[in-house]
Protein backbone atom coordinates (compact mmCIF):
# COMPACT_ATOMS: atom_id res chain seq x y z
CA UNK A 1 0.00 0.00 0.00
CA UNK A 2 1.32 3.02 -1.34
CA UNK A 3 1.36 6.63 1.64
CA UNK A 4 -1.29 8.16 -0.53
CA UNK A 5 -3.55 4.95 -0.43
CA UNK A 6 -3.25 4.33 3.40
CA UNK A 7 -4.36 8.21 4.35
CA UNK A 8 -7.17 7.28 1.82
CA UNK A 9 -7.85 4.33 3.99
CA UNK A 10 -7.40 5.60 6.87
CA UNK A 11 -10.38 7.99 6.41
CA UNK A 12 -8.38 10.96 6.33
CA UNK A 13 -8.45 12.76 2.70
CA UNK A 14 -11.95 14.52 1.70
CA UNK A 15 -11.19 16.92 -1.53
CA UNK A 16 -8.19 17.49 -3.49
CA UNK A 17 -7.42 19.22 -6.91
CA UNK A 18 -4.87 17.00 -9.23
CA UNK A 19 -5.44 13.68 -7.09
CA UNK A 20 -3.09 11.86 -9.81
CA UNK A 21 -0.03 14.38 -9.22
CA UNK A 22 -1.11 14.62 -5.43
CA UNK A 23 -0.46 10.72 -5.30
CA UNK A 24 2.61 10.74 -7.03
CA UNK A 25 4.21 13.81 -4.85
CA UNK A 26 3.64 12.24 -1.52
CA UNK A 27 4.22 8.35 -2.74
CA UNK A 28 7.81 9.91 -3.48
CA UNK A 29 8.37 12.22 -0.72
CA UNK A 30 8.19 15.02 -2.82
CA UNK A 31 5.97 17.13 -1.19
CA UNK A 32 6.62 20.35 0.78
CA UNK A 33 3.64 20.52 2.66
CA UNK A 34 1.84 23.62 5.45
CA UNK A 35 -1.01 23.08 7.76
CA UNK A 36 -1.68 26.59 9.63
CA UNK A 37 -2.34 27.13 13.54
CA UNK A 38 -4.18 30.14 14.50
CA UNK A 39 -2.67 30.87 17.70
CA UNK A 40 -6.43 31.40 19.71
CA UNK A 41 -5.03 29.54 23.18
CA UNK A 42 -1.54 29.06 25.39
CA UNK A 43 -1.82 25.45 24.43
CA UNK A 44 -2.72 23.05 20.99
CA UNK A 45 -5.43 21.10 21.73
CA UNK A 46 -6.97 17.38 20.98
CA UNK A 47 -8.74 19.09 17.47
CA UNK A 48 -5.19 19.53 16.15
CA UNK A 49 -4.30 16.04 16.94
CA UNK A 50 -4.90 15.39 13.64
CA UNK A 51 -2.84 17.45 11.54
CA UNK A 52 -0.05 16.63 13.50
CA UNK A 53 -0.46 13.14 13.35
CA UNK A 54 -1.11 13.88 9.25
CA UNK A 55 2.57 16.08 9.84
CA UNK A 56 4.53 13.16 11.19
CA UNK A 57 3.23 10.19 8.73
CA UNK A 58 3.74 12.60 6.09
CA UNK A 59 7.38 13.40 7.32
CA UNK A 60 7.89 9.90 7.64
CA UNK A 61 7.62 9.19 3.81
CA UNK A 62 9.96 11.90 3.30
CA UNK A 63 7.80 14.60 3.04
CA UNK A 64 8.54 17.87 4.37
CA UNK A 65 6.43 19.60 6.75
CA UNK A 66 5.67 23.58 7.22
CA UNK A 67 4.16 24.11 10.33
CA UNK A 68 2.48 27.83 9.99
CA UNK A 69 2.09 29.62 12.97
CA UNK A 70 -0.84 32.14 12.50
CA UNK A 71 1.17 34.77 14.33
CA UNK A 72 -0.85 37.44 11.38
CA UNK A 73 -3.91 35.41 10.69
CA UNK A 74 -5.00 35.45 14.12
CA UNK A 75 -5.08 39.07 14.44
CA UNK A 76 -8.02 38.49 11.87
CA UNK A 77 -9.73 35.55 13.30
CA UNK A 78 -11.40 32.61 10.87
CA UNK A 79 -15.18 33.13 10.65
CA UNK A 80 -15.34 29.65 9.38
CA UNK A 81 -17.21 27.55 11.66
CA UNK A 82 -18.60 30.18 14.40
CA UNK A 83 -21.59 31.54 14.86
CA UNK A 84 -19.96 35.23 16.22
CA UNK A 85 -16.64 37.37 15.85
CA UNK A 86 -13.61 35.68 17.67
CA UNK A 87 -12.15 37.60 20.88
CA UNK A 88 -9.58 39.80 19.70
CA UNK A 89 -6.36 39.29 21.21
CA UNK A 90 -3.01 41.43 21.45
CA UNK A 91 -0.28 41.02 19.61
CA UNK A 92 1.61 40.17 22.89
CA UNK A 93 -1.17 37.03 23.75
CA UNK A 94 -0.56 36.10 20.01
CA UNK A 95 3.57 36.01 20.49
CA UNK A 96 3.23 34.65 23.70
CA UNK A 97 0.67 31.71 22.60
CA UNK A 98 2.69 31.06 19.15
CA UNK A 99 5.77 30.28 21.82
CA UNK A 100 3.34 27.64 22.86
CA UNK A 101 2.59 25.52 20.29
CA UNK A 102 6.40 26.25 18.95
CA UNK A 103 7.32 24.03 21.92
CA UNK A 104 4.66 21.48 21.61
CA UNK A 105 5.31 21.10 18.18
CA UNK A 106 8.89 20.52 18.58
CA UNK A 107 8.06 17.41 21.30
CA UNK A 108 6.27 15.94 18.13
CA UNK A 109 7.64 16.68 14.53
CA UNK A 110 11.06 16.67 13.70
CA UNK A 111 12.66 19.86 12.74
CA UNK A 112 16.20 18.65 12.41
CA UNK A 113 18.88 18.69 9.87
CA UNK A 114 15.84 21.06 8.10
CA UNK A 115 13.46 18.02 8.00
CA UNK A 116 10.86 20.66 8.85
CA UNK A 117 10.22 24.38 8.99
CA UNK A 118 8.03 26.54 11.79
CA UNK A 119 7.31 29.85 10.73
CA UNK A 120 5.02 32.41 11.70
CA UNK A 121 3.02 34.63 9.05
CA UNK A 122 3.11 37.44 10.86
CA UNK A 123 6.65 37.64 9.45
CA UNK A 124 5.27 38.84 6.17
CA UNK A 125 1.37 39.87 6.60
CA UNK A 126 1.88 42.45 9.58
CA UNK A 127 4.28 44.31 7.20
CA UNK A 128 1.84 44.15 3.75
CA UNK A 129 0.87 47.55 2.68
CA UNK A 130 -3.31 47.84 2.70
CA UNK A 131 -3.04 49.72 -1.07
CA UNK A 132 -0.36 47.49 -2.36
CA UNK A 133 -2.12 44.24 -1.04
CA UNK A 134 -5.46 45.52 -2.33
CA UNK A 135 -3.82 45.93 -5.72
CA UNK A 136 -1.60 43.05 -6.07
CA UNK A 137 -3.84 40.55 -4.43
CA UNK A 138 -7.60 41.79 -3.71
CA UNK A 139 -7.68 42.17 -7.65
CA UNK A 140 -7.49 38.26 -8.09
CA UNK A 141 -10.90 37.82 -5.60
CA UNK A 142 -14.27 38.18 -6.62
CA UNK A 143 -16.56 39.30 -3.84
CA UNK A 144 -19.58 37.73 -5.31
CA UNK A 145 -17.96 33.89 -4.95
CA UNK A 146 -16.15 34.74 -1.95
CA UNK A 147 -20.03 35.59 -0.34
CA UNK A 148 -21.05 32.05 -1.88
CA UNK A 149 -18.47 30.15 0.13
CA UNK A 150 -19.83 28.19 3.02
CA UNK A 151 -17.54 30.01 5.56
CA UNK A 152 -18.98 33.38 4.57
CA UNK A 153 -22.19 32.02 4.03
CA UNK A 154 -23.23 30.43 7.73
CA UNK A 155 -22.35 34.21 8.96
CA UNK A 156 -24.21 36.23 7.06
CA UNK A 157 -27.75 36.37 8.87
CA UNK A 158 -26.07 36.72 12.11
CA UNK A 159 -23.10 39.60 11.00
CA UNK A 160 -20.13 39.03 9.05
CA UNK A 161 -17.13 41.89 10.17
CA UNK A 162 -15.53 43.55 7.58
CA UNK A 163 -12.11 42.15 9.51
CA UNK A 164 -13.29 38.71 9.10
CA UNK A 165 -14.13 39.13 5.62
CA UNK A 166 -10.60 39.36 4.15
CA UNK A 167 -9.53 36.11 6.25
CA UNK A 168 -9.65 34.59 3.09
CA UNK A 169 -7.43 36.57 1.27
CA UNK A 170 -4.81 36.47 4.17
CA UNK A 171 -4.95 32.85 4.18
CA UNK A 172 -4.77 32.54 0.44
CA UNK A 173 -2.05 34.84 0.35
CA UNK A 174 0.29 32.55 2.57
CA UNK A 175 0.09 29.70 0.20
CA UNK A 176 1.47 32.30 -2.31
CA UNK A 177 4.17 33.46 -0.65
CA UNK A 178 4.81 30.17 1.13
CA UNK A 179 5.13 28.67 -2.78
CA UNK A 180 7.23 31.32 -3.92
CA UNK A 181 9.77 31.97 -0.87
CA UNK A 182 9.79 28.45 0.40
CA UNK A 183 8.95 26.10 -2.66
CA UNK A 184 6.03 24.78 -1.16
CA UNK A 185 3.67 23.29 -3.38
CA UNK A 186 1.19 21.55 -1.16
CA UNK A 187 -1.34 23.16 1.76
CA UNK A 188 -3.46 20.49 3.86
CA UNK A 189 -6.71 21.98 6.28
CA UNK A 190 -9.72 20.87 7.64
CA UNK A 191 -12.72 20.00 5.13
CA UNK A 192 -14.32 23.49 6.11
CA UNK A 193 -11.49 25.21 4.52
CA UNK A 194 -11.86 24.51 1.24
CA UNK A 195 -12.80 27.95 -0.03
CA UNK A 196 -10.03 29.35 1.69
CA UNK A 197 -7.52 26.98 0.26
CA UNK A 198 -8.56 27.00 -3.18
CA UNK A 199 -8.76 30.60 -3.06
CA UNK A 200 -4.82 30.29 -2.74
CA UNK A 201 -4.35 27.55 -5.31
CA UNK A 202 -6.45 30.05 -7.46
CA UNK A 203 -4.14 32.94 -6.56
CA UNK A 204 -0.85 31.16 -7.50
CA UNK A 205 -1.89 30.12 -10.84
CA UNK A 206 -3.37 33.85 -11.22
CA UNK A 207 -0.42 35.60 -10.12
CA UNK A 208 2.61 33.01 -11.19
CA UNK A 209 0.68 31.79 -14.09
CA UNK A 210 -1.55 28.21 -15.10
CA UNK A 211 1.95 25.47 -15.22
CA UNK A 212 2.22 26.36 -10.98
CA UNK A 213 2.01 23.00 -10.04
CA UNK A 214 0.29 24.20 -6.36
CA UNK A 215 -1.68 20.86 -5.06
CA UNK A 216 -4.59 21.42 -2.07
CA UNK A 217 -5.64 18.67 -0.08
CA UNK A 218 -8.81 18.81 2.64
CA UNK A 219 -8.67 15.90 5.70
CA UNK A 220 -11.99 15.00 7.45
CA UNK A 221 -11.57 17.20 10.25
CA UNK A 222 -14.00 19.24 10.60
CA UNK A 223 -16.75 18.18 12.55
CA UNK A 224 -14.65 15.00 13.88
CA UNK A 225 -11.86 17.70 14.79
CA UNK A 226 -14.26 19.53 16.69
CA UNK A 227 -15.76 16.62 18.15
CA UNK A 228 -12.87 15.51 19.63
CA UNK A 229 -11.26 18.62 20.99
CA UNK A 230 -13.83 18.90 23.33
CA UNK A 231 -15.58 17.05 26.24
CA UNK A 232 -18.45 18.33 28.77
CA UNK A 233 -17.63 22.48 27.56
CA UNK A 234 -13.93 21.91 28.18
CA UNK A 235 -11.43 22.13 25.25
CA UNK A 236 -8.91 18.72 25.81
CA UNK A 237 -5.35 20.38 26.44
CA UNK A 238 -2.25 18.96 24.70
CA UNK A 239 0.17 20.77 27.49
CA UNK A 240 0.08 18.43 30.79
CA UNK A 241 -0.54 21.39 32.77
CA UNK A 242 -3.85 21.89 31.56
CA UNK A 243 -4.89 18.67 30.65
CA UNK A 244 -3.02 16.09 33.20
CA UNK A 245 -1.64 12.52 31.18
CA UNK A 246 -4.36 10.46 33.34
CA UNK A 247 -6.95 13.11 32.07
CA UNK A 248 -5.72 12.97 28.22
CA UNK A 249 -5.49 9.40 28.37
CA UNK A 250 -9.38 8.57 30.05
CA UNK A 251 -10.68 11.50 27.61
CA UNK A 252 -9.48 8.73 24.86
CA UNK A 253 -10.05 5.84 26.75
CA UNK A 254 -13.92 6.89 26.68
CA UNK A 255 -14.81 7.72 23.17
CA UNK A 256 -17.75 6.14 21.68
CA UNK A 257 -17.96 3.01 20.75
CA UNK A 258 -18.72 4.49 17.41
CA UNK A 259 -15.84 6.35 17.38
CA UNK A 260 -13.25 4.53 18.19
CA UNK A 261 -11.95 2.32 15.30
CA UNK A 262 -12.05 5.67 13.24
CA UNK A 263 -9.97 7.52 15.86
CA UNK A 264 -7.30 4.59 16.03
CA UNK A 265 -7.24 4.76 12.13
CA UNK A 266 -6.88 8.44 11.89
CA UNK A 267 -4.69 9.40 14.73
CA UNK A 268 -2.38 6.33 15.49
CA UNK A 269 0.30 4.95 14.09
CA UNK A 270 -1.20 1.25 14.46
CA UNK A 271 -1.06 -0.80 11.54
CA UNK A 272 -3.89 -1.03 9.67
CA UNK A 273 -3.69 -4.74 9.23
CA UNK A 274 -4.17 -4.74 13.16
CA UNK A 275 -7.37 -2.60 13.35
CA UNK A 276 -8.74 -4.80 10.79
CA UNK A 277 -8.94 -7.18 13.33
CA UNK A 278 -10.09 -4.80 16.08
CA UNK A 279 -12.90 -3.74 13.60
CA UNK A 280 -14.48 -7.92 14.14
CA UNK A 281 -14.70 -6.84 18.06
CA UNK A 282 -18.47 -5.76 19.83
CA UNK A 283 -19.64 -5.01 23.23
CA UNK A 284 -17.17 -5.36 25.85
CA UNK A 285 -14.31 -6.03 23.63
CA UNK A 286 -14.09 -2.67 22.57
CA UNK A 287 -12.76 -1.85 25.63
CA UNK A 288 -9.41 -3.30 24.63
CA UNK A 289 -9.21 -1.13 21.58
CA UNK A 290 -9.90 2.19 23.76
CA UNK A 291 -7.29 1.63 26.43
CA UNK A 292 -4.75 1.03 23.18
CA UNK A 293 -6.08 4.39 21.68
CA UNK A 294 -5.71 6.06 25.40
CA UNK A 295 -2.21 4.13 25.48
CA UNK A 296 -0.76 5.39 21.62
CA UNK A 297 -2.18 8.72 21.97
CA UNK A 298 -0.96 9.56 25.20
CA UNK A 299 2.34 8.39 24.99
CA UNK A 300 2.71 10.36 21.86
CA UNK A 301 2.21 13.77 23.54
CA UNK A 302 3.24 13.00 26.95
CA UNK A 303 5.91 9.91 26.61
CA UNK A 304 5.49 6.22 27.40
CA UNK A 305 6.01 6.47 30.93
CA UNK A 306 3.35 9.00 31.72
CA UNK A 307 0.96 6.78 29.42
CA UNK A 308 2.18 4.02 31.32
CA UNK A 309 0.94 6.02 34.46
CA UNK A 310 -2.19 7.10 33.33
CA UNK A 311 -3.32 3.56 32.27
CA UNK A 312 -2.30 1.71 35.60
CA UNK A 313 -4.03 4.17 37.56
CA UNK A 314 -7.32 3.82 35.43
CA UNK A 315 -6.99 0.35 35.46
CA UNK A 316 -6.68 0.31 39.10
CA UNK A 317 -9.77 2.86 39.87
CA UNK A 318 -12.06 1.46 37.83
CA UNK A 319 -11.16 -2.62 38.14
CA UNK A 320 -10.26 -2.68 42.12
CA UNK A 321 -9.95 0.63 43.37
CA UNK A 322 -6.51 0.17 45.05
CA UNK A 323 -3.85 2.42 44.12
CA UNK A 324 -4.75 6.40 43.35
CA UNK A 325 -1.07 7.45 42.82
CA UNK A 326 -1.45 8.48 39.01
CA UNK A 327 -5.09 9.81 39.99
CA UNK A 328 -5.38 13.63 39.32
CA UNK A 329 -4.76 15.40 42.71
CA UNK A 330 -5.43 18.86 43.75
CA UNK A 331 -2.95 19.75 46.52
CA UNK A 332 -4.81 22.20 48.83
CA UNK A 333 -3.50 24.67 51.73
CA UNK A 334 -4.00 25.52 54.94
CA UNK A 335 -4.96 29.00 53.44
CA UNK A 336 -8.21 27.66 51.44
CA UNK A 337 -9.41 25.77 54.69
CA UNK A 338 -12.19 27.77 56.94
CA UNK A 339 -11.75 26.64 60.54
CA UNK A 340 -10.01 23.46 59.10
CA UNK A 341 -12.78 22.35 56.84
CA UNK A 342 -13.66 23.28 53.40
CA UNK A 343 -17.05 22.96 51.35
CA UNK A 344 -17.46 19.90 49.34
CA UNK A 345 -19.12 22.76 46.18
CA UNK A 346 -15.80 24.64 47.06
CA UNK A 347 -13.47 21.68 47.00
CA UNK A 348 -15.00 20.41 43.31
CA UNK A 349 -14.72 23.92 41.60
CA UNK A 350 -11.03 24.23 43.09
CA UNK A 351 -10.28 20.91 41.16
CA UNK A 352 -11.76 22.04 38.17
CA UNK A 353 -14.77 19.33 38.58
CA UNK A 354 -17.66 21.74 38.07
CA UNK A 355 -17.90 25.24 37.13
CA UNK A 356 -20.02 26.82 39.08
CA UNK A 357 -22.06 25.52 42.88
CA UNK A 358 -24.96 25.57 40.73
CA UNK A 359 -23.47 22.66 38.19
CA UNK A 360 -22.75 20.89 41.71
CA UNK A 361 -26.40 21.18 43.55
CA UNK A 362 -27.29 19.70 40.21
CA UNK A 363 -24.79 16.76 39.96
CA UNK A 364 -25.36 15.86 43.76
CA UNK A 365 -29.17 16.17 43.33
CA UNK A 366 -28.78 13.59 40.48
CA UNK A 367 -26.61 10.91 42.92
CA UNK A 368 -24.08 12.18 40.34
CA UNK A 369 -21.17 13.00 43.22
CA UNK A 370 -19.30 10.30 45.64
CA UNK A 371 -16.86 11.27 48.03
CA UNK A 372 -14.77 8.41 49.48
CA UNK A 373 -16.89 5.86 47.64
CA UNK A 374 -19.95 7.01 49.44
CA UNK A 375 -22.88 8.70 47.39
CA UNK A 376 -23.09 12.29 48.09
CA UNK A 377 -26.79 13.67 48.90
CA UNK A 378 -26.46 17.08 51.04
CA UNK A 379 -24.86 19.75 48.99
CA UNK A 380 -23.71 21.68 51.94
CA UNK A 381 -21.23 18.57 53.15
CA UNK A 382 -18.02 19.92 54.28
CA UNK A 383 -14.19 17.64 54.20
CA UNK A 384 -12.22 17.94 57.27
CA UNK A 385 -8.54 18.94 56.88
CA UNK A 386 -7.81 15.40 58.99
CA UNK A 387 -9.41 13.50 56.13
CA UNK A 388 -7.86 15.80 53.23
CA UNK A 389 -4.69 15.19 55.04
CA UNK A 390 -5.42 11.25 54.00
CA UNK A 391 -6.31 12.21 51.09
CA UNK A 392 -9.72 12.39 49.90
CA UNK A 393 -11.35 10.70 46.77
CA UNK A 394 -14.16 12.90 44.54
CA UNK A 395 -16.03 10.59 41.92
CA UNK A 396 -17.89 12.58 39.48
CA UNK A 397 -20.56 10.69 37.08
CA UNK A 398 -19.01 7.19 36.03
CA UNK A 399 -16.10 8.14 34.79
CA UNK A 400 -14.30 11.12 36.60
CA UNK A 401 -11.68 10.73 39.83
CA UNK A 402 -10.22 13.19 41.53
CA UNK A 403 -7.89 13.47 44.87
CA UNK A 404 -7.78 16.25 46.91
CA UNK A 405 -5.44 16.88 49.42
CA UNK A 406 -3.92 19.21 52.38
Amino acid sequence: MTLYEELVERGLIAQVTNEEEIKNMINNGKATFYIGFDCTADSLTAGHFMALSLMKRLQMGGNKPIALIGGGTTMIGDPSGRTDMRKMLTKEDIDYNAECFKRQMENFIDFSDGKAQMINNADWLLKLNYVDMLREVGACFSVNNMLRAECYKQRMEKGLSFLEFNYMIMQSYDFYYLFKEYGCNMQFGGDDQWSNMLGGTELIRRKLGKDAHAMTITLLTDSQGKKMGKTAGNAVWLDANKTSPYDFYQYWRNVDDADVIKCLKMLTFVPLEEIKEYEKYEGSQLNQVKELLGFELTKMIHGEEEAIKAQNAARAIFGAGADNENMPTTNLTDADLTDDQIGLLDLMSKGGLISSNGEGRRLIQQGGVSVDGEKVTNAAMKITKDALTNGVVVKKGKKVFHKFTV
